[in-house]
């Protein structure tokens, strides 16, 4: 869950004056004429990067958010389905869309490429960027395509998704939200810092850990999170980043950083049901297949932040309602009457 309703919001007041400009077609341009060469390597690479660090899979597969962290459910894996709407902050309704092969067969590769890196969809109109391309569209092309190969390679899931239907002000404001790529090259893996810095644009780390006024990250808190996901049973702030020793993971090491994640490997951690308890949006399943040799230089690059003090609470469980009958007092809400 990467955008919500107040970030769309101060879009809106950023770009009032836009209605009526031109279409993304034709601000962004056609789609590439573009095929691209399906290698074992290219689908390697691909799988890695659609599952475990821009994890597609996240919002384009069905979750069960019974259970602690929303494994995804198994036979959906790629289909699509997922709704994100009101009850998410979000001003409308949304849903992940298929992107198994059932799915993407008139898409052209082309028409692809434009979407993931600019946010343009195949008739030329604009996607949510609750879909991250303006973080795709600061990767190495060479991993865009790649994605794009290993979406090709998946198996074919029949699964027509419902229509998204945005909030009425917000369809003029989506009209100028796609931009033109800005692609990069790859940093090397010995540039721990630089190579982290680049996972971390790329697993989308700033969207949820950084602290938004009026829906605008606040600079001087990038990274120190404390952006908050509303949930059934209560609301739940991302965590700080940043190397601060009191409030941050400033005296976290290495090794314990890799370790978190690992101990989500869905082949050794058992979910458990949450019980209208504390769960996350955080898709530590998905991001546990990273490699080590990433998450250390995604560490590395953390560290290298300036420290914020920021004190986040992880979960604030919802208050119980109280009601007064006579003299006789009922509880709802978390608990039952």
């Amino acid at each position: 869950m990467k955008f919500t309703h107040a970030i769309l919001v101060a879009q809106a007041t950023a770009c009032l004056a836009f209605i009526g400009c031109k279409s993304p077609h034709a601000r962004i341009g056609a789609p590439e004429q573009l095929t691209i060469n399906i290698t074992p390597e290219r689908i390697q690479r691909g799988e890695y990067l659609a599952n475990h660090v821009a994890v597609c899979m996240d919002c384009h597969s069905r979750r069960d958010y019974s259970q602690f962290a929303g494994p995804m459910i198994t036979g959906t894996k790629g289909a699509g389905g997922e709704v994100f709407d009101h009850k998410m902050g979000l001003p409308g309704t949304f849903y992940g869309k298929n992107l198994t092969p059932a799915a993407l067969k008139e898409w052209t590769d082309g028409e692809l490429y434009r979407a993931i890196t600019t946010g343009v969809s195949k008739d030329g109109t604009a996607l949510l960027p609750m879909m991250p391309y303006q973080n795709y569209g600061k990767m190495d092309r060479e991993d865009i395509l790649s994605i794009i190969a290993y979406l090709r390679s998946i198996p074919p899931i029949e699964n027509t998704v419902p229509t998204s239907k945005p909030d009425f002000w917000l369809k003029p404001i989506l009209k100028k939200m796609p931009q033109k790529a800005a692609f990069q090259s790859k940093p090397a893996l010995q540039d721990s810092i630089g190579y982290g810095r680049y996972l971390v644009t790329f697993a989308g780390c700033a969207d949820c850990h950084t602290k938004r006024h009026m829906g605008i990250p606040v600079k001087k808190k990038s990274l120190a999170g404390g952006m908050s996901f509303p949930l059934p049973s209560g609301t739940v702030q991302s965590a700080n980043l940043t190397p601060d020793q009191s409030t941050g993971i400033g005296h976290w090491t290495k090794k314990a950083f890799i370790a978190r994640f690992k101990s989500f490997d869905p082949k050794t951690f058992h979910s458990f049901a949450t019980q209208d308890g504390f769960n996350t949006p955080m898709p530590w399943l998905f991001y546990s297949g990273m490699s080590e040799e990433d998450l250390g230089a995604i560490y590395s690059y953390l560290q290298s932040l300036k420290p914020i003090k920021n004190k986040t609470v992880a979960f604030t469980p919802k208050k119980a309602k109280i009601l007064r009958k006579d003299a006789k007092t009922e509880t709802v809400g978390l608990k039952k009457i």
